[in-house]
């Protein structure tokens, strides 16, 4: 179930959002939690069942990390960090990652290593594949997402940065929360914890949810799949000219950054119409004047959980330049592998590492070289440009085509049908307006602060207005939904 579609504005939202507020308070994250599964299982009922063993086996580790710190009235206060840990303690946080990256790596890595060793093998001589693929693993909505996220809590309860949850309700809410479940944010335990027991409902929090989510889904409608339509009709075509490759690699860039800032948006609202708020998830990641600072702004809450939970466990900047190097390169290699199980995916994460330790060597040799503002932040747009050409490519080899087409290389003069396709005004138009929107328009985070009559109004239009348009669009993909 997504959220840019009728099933979910008209009949989902308005039926969960009258049931939880008609619903007595102490019952309502049970009612959230039913929901929040009702709506994972929408596609496969069975998705439901993997995520709440994940759920049972956390939970579980959680209670027996926090045993020693449980008080007279069944609570528990944080472990102190940096303490001893026992066996049973050592054992717990164990079982709760083993868990975690097993079913992440089988469900959502299987087909792509029996594939990589079956190349392999082939290259080498072999008469046939070595794996069969009369198995072939349906990957779960989400579960880079609430594996990674349920993951967090057990981890955190160890370090004693967060106290162990008593009532396992709260933390099934936690991890199957419907706004961010199947594309983040990534929400780490310590951030929601205290909303889970109590959180408020007021005018105002509503108010500015239903303008995120309004403002996220004329993001979505308006502006990302349009721009996927003409990514889609460049990226598939047979050849393609320069002037057609630049705009469709320029048209994927934009769907990707509006699909998923709306989705985040919408997230954001919702969370804010049921109590609760969320952490901030993008910050106009393409006003990035490098790629470091591009890493700041985009996707934050995993570029956070990249960092404390895997970088900085890695020695992060501590031993040396040279480690350090290495931390960096194997951290976006990982989470390039994170996002799909594809080649295409990690280069594109060995695209992005190369240039952060690029820019670390550079600021060290030439920290005072003058270079405009405006040049930085371009060219920092252009390198995550043309590393989306493999994020978007299906294998290397189209990425490499596409980008040997945008300086006249592509060996082929390109489609006169699909330039006459793409140079549509509509198109066209899209584009220049998602460009306006990108570097001159403020960021719904701070936009929304305030709700004055003329921003209610106009939120009012853009939501309508992206309905009415939602009921004509064949096109309406989320991009992280496959992640």
């Amino acid at each position: 179930m997504v959220f840019s579609s009728h099933l979910f504005v008209f009949w989902f939202l308005p039926l969960a959002l009258a049931g939880y507020y008609l619903c007595p308070q102490r019952s309502r994250t049970l009612l959230l939690t039913l929901l929040s599964y009702l709506f994972y299982g929408w596609a496969n009922p069975l998705f439901v069942v993997l995520m709440f063993g994940s759920t049972l086996v956390d939970y579980c580790c959680g209670l027996v990390i926090a045993g020693p710190a449980r008080e007279a009235d069944g609570t528990f206060h944080a472990l102190k960090p940096g303490g001893t840990r026992s066996g049973a303690q050592r054992a717990a946080v164990a079982i709760s990652i083993v868990t975690n990256l097993s079913l992440l790596g089988f469900f959502k890595y299987f087909n792509f290593l029996a594939d990589s060793v079956n190349d392999i093998a082939l290259l080498l001589g072999a008469a046939g594949p070595l794996f069969s693929r009369a198995l072939t693993v349906t990957l779960p909505l989400g579960i880079s997402f609430y594996t990674f996220q349920s993951m967090s809590y057990s981890i955190d309860c160890y370090r004693g940065e967060t106290k162990a949850i008593r009532r396992f309700v709260d933390f099934a809410c936690y991890v199957s929360l419907f706004p961010q479940l199947v594309a983040g944010p990534i929400i780490r335990f310590r951030e929601l914890a205290d909303q889970l027991v109590t959180r408020t409902h007021t005018l105002e929090k509503f108010s500015r949810g239903i303008a995120f989510f309004s403002l996220g889904m004329t993001k979505k409608i308006w502006l990302a799949n349009p721009c996927g339509n003409v990514a889609d009709l460049v990226f598939n075509a047979e050849a393609v000219s320069t002037l057609d490759a630049w705009q469709g690699m320029l048209a994927y860039a934009f769907q990707i950054y509006f699909d998923f800032s709306g989705y985040t948006d919408m997230a954001i609202g919702l969370g804010l119409m049921l109590g609760f708020v969320f952490p901030k998830n993008f910050d106009s990641p393409y006003r990035a004047a490098s790629i470091t600072e591009f890493w700041r702004r985009w996707h934050i809450s995993l570029s956070t959980w990249l960092r404390e939970y895997l970088y900085i466990p890695l020695g992060g900047n501590r031993r040396g330049r040279a480690r350090t190097y290495i931390n960096l390169a194997l951290v976006m290699l990982l989470g390039g592998l994170w996002h799909g199980a594809a080649w295409t995916f990690v280069i594109w994460g060995g695209i992005h590492g190369a240039f952060l330790i690029i820019e670390r060597v550079w600021r060290r040799r030439a920290p005072s070289v003058p270079m405009p503002h405006v040049i930085r932040v371009a060219g920092t747009f252009l390198v995550v440009c043309l590393a989306w050409l493999f994020f978007r490519a299906d294998t290397p080899t189209d990425a490499v085509r596409m980008l040997l087409s945008l300086f006249g290389g592509g060996g082929g003069g390109g489609s006169a049908l699909v330039s006459g396709q793409i140079r549509i005004p509509y198109f066209l138009g899209t584009m220049a307006a998602a460009a306006f929107v990108t570097w001159r328009v403020p960021q719904t985070w701070e936009w929304t602060r305030q709700l004055s009559g003329r921003k209610v109004a106009l939120i009012a239009v853009a939501l309508f207005s992206s309905a009415a348009l939602m009921t004509i669009q064949s096109f309406n993909p989320f991009i992280y939904f496959i992640f």
